[in-house]
């Protein structure tokens, strides 16, 4: 596409940014057959308003359709504000979001409850791509960084969808600014000040009757920055513009430019400053509202004095109020007294009749005293942002909401809310303390559930231990009205953490009083009772409880709730149904990169790193994990951590990092020791055991394995049993317990686990088989374990049972068989870096008599695999990124690694590569 040398905006020139436009022509013309995004950064009045104005202008030039939004700096807290804009800038798209249910409720078209994040997403991306079939789209998304939360991480999950879609996006951010958009990974383009030529021109274009001298003062203090250029000028007399009178002496740029705002405000009638200040506290430029809000003390007429003097500007298409400048905004709240914010705060509150959520927040910013209505409002706010998963905004609320409790009852409770959300959404465990504290002191006797989960969950994340929290949660959930009512969020929030206590105890005494609360409900949520008896004690659950398991993971296809995707994703989690929730779960992981849920984030990144390591992806288990840890770090959240800390120990230790495997298993006995907590001990008994099997301590394996439950039988609330059937076996056999292993696989089978998922059915029957004493017996026990179907999406338990089933042969005096085995277990272990257990493969096929295969270069890790067969099938980088949820670059960069392991050069030589990898 090309672009005229000088683009024009509102009639001006775009001076000094022939390069960009270049650019952006370039992007244009690429975004109907590959789309894209684009993002601006720069400093504040560089210009990136105007120059995303101009692309604008020469998309629609170009047959694009263009829907834009604008961030706005006081209107962050209004959850979707941003998307509405959005998706209601051009009729087309208006009338296509009122036919799309999820996108109608969520912006309240519609009555109706929201979706989650993850399912607007969804809808946003189809309504685009079907918007692109009629004519190429472009998202327009101007000061990105002031778009509100829920807005924000919606469209960062949209951009990255987009390509190959027919759409594009440009984005404009500011440098150094927080935000909730993250843009990171999204191809960037810093915009700079202008040179001193192109400098020159603005001003000489804009202003042609200053005096040179004068022009070069100008240009001195404005140091390229196009914004004061145009507006410091207008500060000047005429007399100072044509030299007659001296210039003033050096002031800050800042202050130069807030005297500029200043000056032509203050200059303006009562009525039009009213209006102006409405709309910049209404932040989306939507002029019904703002009528609405200024009926009966000026009208929309009262806008033309601003609009002659270049302050707003009105987009006669889309019939949207903008200020020329985010600084000219500010100003006019700066510049505007505390009551004349609140009476126009009042004012929008009307206007906002019938949409509580924009109601409350106006409301609560006019209030000065207490007021129960309002706070019940806010409370009621906070509840919608919570289900979109807006914690920090449902936070926030609720802490306003509790400043206008006049009851100081009321005000401890909302307090007490605030931090019990904080803890289960956002992880804001730093947090906990003060806001409990401000509740004690609001109201020293009245401690309610909500402080007694908040205050288990700190205990718990500090120095507490598994008993004081259950003594605490159990006696809060007593003191609570009978029967119990599990649709009141609180109460469901304590029975679900009285549950995790009770999980991390792993006693019966423990579960005997979650059982008895539970009792005591009315109905107790399906997710509750799947935790209770699928993951608590997943030995003594019933037929029906997997049935049920199962249609609850069949059903999160449809689901965007993170909390119930982590809480059926820990119920699957022993039964190895992980599988079927991949990607709900590597999705729920990937918001915690966006500061989206954070505490589901975390949990999400541990369930899937779990089945990372047992379905060998170790290389993005690290990485997954990885952020996972880095967010309990930041969080201050080391309860949730071990279970993290347990994959990377399991794959350290199978991988001979034998230093780190011990450092984190120790640390999770001393952690999980001092507090009771029996789950993170068995965590670091697992860990030691691998540590041992790997280094040939079968002594110490059978020791650790035992410390999980005792071999032959099946503790009770000891789910962690379920992962560790191979090691126990092969410990107790290498240590002349053949007896022992016999009877625990018959514990497991006499318990139905067998039959609960096909990994557990094959290891079952290798163990029965390793402990098997006649030889014929043992061969057809591991050939029937290595024929279970789907076997190798187990990796490194499917190649144990290679290696076990060649030592056996080999030992049978049966070497030719077991050469097959043997060298199919030692390449699994290579593929995945198990180097101590491909070494053990190894030393037996020499014993064999057989050469130990020569191999061409280095293996390709677990995710290099993953990216180069995508490759291989035809995927661009940006498709396998955006089905692995990585970044183009990443891809990129493991495709170049790959290359030479594979001998190839190009993409075109990665399949007949792979084949000739897995010829036998």
């Amino acid at each position: 596409m090309s672009v005229a040398k000088h683009a024009r905006v509102a009639g001006h020139v775009l001076v000094g940014r022939e390069a960009e436009m270049e650019l952006f022509g370039a992007f244009l013309a690429s975004v109907p057959r590959m789309g894209g995004t684009l993002v601006v950064l720069g400093e504040p009045g560089v210009g990136k308003t105007a120059l995303l104005a101009a692309v604008a202008q020469e998309a629609e030039s170009a047959g694009m359709r263009v829907l834009q939004a604008t961030g706005v700096q006081y209107r962050a807290q209004t959850s979707y504000g941003a998307l509405r804009q959005l998706l209601t800038s051009v009729p087309e798209s208006r009338a296509a979001v009122a036919d799309l249910p999820a996108l109608a409720a969520a912006l309240d078209f519609k009555r109706g409850r929201a979706p989650g994040q993850d399912a607007v997403a969804e809808v946003v991306v189809t309504l685009v791509t079907e918007l692109s079939r009629k004519q190429p789209v472009l998202l327009v998304l101007d000061d990105a960084q002031w778009l509100d939360r829920a807005s924000a991480a919606i469209l960062g999950r949209v951009v990255r969808r987009l390509p190959n879609a027919g759409a594009g996006t440009v984005c404009s951010v500011r440098l150094g600014d927080e935000s909730f958009f993250d843009h990171s990974g999204l191809p960037l383009h810093e915009l700079g000040p202008l040179s001193e030529a192109a400098s020159e021109e603005l001003l000489s274009r804009r202003f042609p009757a200053l005096a040179p001298r004068v022009r070069r003062r100008l240009m001195a203090d404005a140091e390229g920055n196009p914004l004061a250029l145009l507006e410091l000028p207008a500060a000047l007399t005429d007399s100072q513009r044509t030299a007659s009178h001296a210039l003033p002496k050096r002031i800050p740029l800042t202050q130069r430019l807030q005297a500029t705002f200043a000056s032509r405000i203050t200059s303006l009638s009562a009525p039009t400053r009213h209006l102006l200040l409405v709309a910049a506290l209404e932040g989306s430029g939507n002029l019904l509202i703002v009528r609405r809000a200024v009926a009966g003390r000026c009208g929309l007429k009262h806008l033309a004095p601003a609009e002659r003097l270049r302050l707003v500007h009105v987009d006669d298409a889309t019939g949207r109020l903008a200020f020329r400048h985010s600084l000219m905004r500010s100003a006019v709240v700066d510049l505007s007294t505390s009551d004349q914010r609140r009476s126009a705060h009042r004012a929008l509150a009307e206007a906002w009749t019938g949409v509580p959520e924009q109601r409350a927040w106006h409301l609560a910013q006019a209030a000065v005293d207490p007021d129960e209505q309002i706070a019940a409002l806010l409370e009621e706010g906070a509840g919608i942002s919570a289900r979109r998963g807006d914690g920090p905004n449902a936070v926030a609320a609720l802490v306003r909401a509790a400043a206008l409790s006049p009851a100081a009852a009321e005000q401890a409770r909302r307090l007490a809310k605030a931090a019990y959300l904080g803890t289960i959404l956002t992880g804001s465990v730093r947090d906990v303390p003060r806001l409990l504290d401000d509740a004690r002191q609001a109201a020293p006797d009245g401690a309610s559930l909500a402080d007694a989960v908040a205050t288990a969950l700190y205990l718990l994340n500090s120095y507490g231990d598994v008993d004081t929290a259950h003594r605490l949660l159990s006696g809060a959930i007593a003191l609570q009205p009978e029967p119990y009512d599990p649709t009141d969020g609180t109460v469901l929030e304590a029975l679900s953490t009285l549950l995790m206590v009770c999980v991390y105890g792993a006693r019966s005494d423990l579960w005997a009083g979650y059982d008895a609360a539970a009792a005591k409900c009315t109905a107790v949520p399906d997710t509750l009772r799947l935790l209770r008896t699928t993951f608590a004690d997943p030995a003594r659950a019933l037929p029906s409880d997997w049935t049920r398991l199962d249609a609850a993971v069949e059903a999160l296809s449809g689901t965007s709730d993170p909390v119930r995707i982590v809480r059926i994703g820990t119920a699957g989690a022993y039964a190895d149904r992980l599988g079927g929730m991949d990607e709900p779960l590597r999705r729920t992981a990937w918001g915690g990169r966006t500061g989206e849920n954070t505490f589901p984030a975390i949990q999400a990144s541990f369930l899937w790193g779990s089945h990372a390591w047992f379905t060998g992806q170790w290389a993005e288990l690290r990485q997954v994990v990885g952020d996972g840890l880095a967010l309990c770090e930041e969080y201050r959240y080391p309860l949730r951590s071990w279970t993290g800390q347990f994959a990377l120990a399991c794959v350290s230790a199978a991988c001979g990092d034998f230093t780190t495997a011990r450092a984190l298993a120790d640390q999770m006995d001393q952690w999980g020791g001092s507090r009771r907590a029996h789950a993170i001990t068995c965590y670091a008994a697992h860990a030691k055991t691998l540590i041992a099997l790997s280094q040939g301590d079968f002594d110490e394996a059978y020791h650790q394995a035992c410390r999980i439950t005792p071999a032959g039988s099946l503790a009770p609330f000891t789910g962690h049993a379920l992962w560790a059937f191979l090691d126990l076996a092969e410990a107790a056999v290498r240590t002349g317990r053949r007896d022992k292993a016999l009877e625990h696989v018959r514990a497991a089978r006499d318990a139905g686990l067998d039959t609960v998922s096909p990994r557990l059915r094959m290891v079952l029957g290798a163990c029965a088989a390793l402990a098997a004493k006649d030889d014929g017996e043992a061969s057809r026990g591991f050939g029937e374990a290595l024929a279970v179907e789907g076997g190798e999406r187990w990796p490194f338990d499917h190649a144990r049972i290679h290696l076990l089933h060649g030592e056996r042969l080999r030992r049978g005096q049966a070497p030719a068989l077991a050469r097959r085995h043997l060298h199919a277990a030692a390449e699994v272990f290579h593929r995945l870096g198990a180097e101590p257990w491909s070494a053990r493969a190894e030393q037996e096929l020499r014993a064999c008599g057989s050469p130990v295969r020569a191999r061409p270069g280095k293996a390709l890790t677990p995710q290099q695999r993953e990216i180069v067969a995508l490759a291989a099938a035809g995927l661009s980088n940006k498709q396998i990124a955006e089905k692995l949820f990585l970044s183009p670059r990443t891809v990129s960069t493991h495709l170049y690694q790959a290359f030479p392991k594979l001998g190839v050069t190009s993409r075109a030589g990665l399949r007949d590569a792979l084949e000739q990898r897995h010829r036998p």
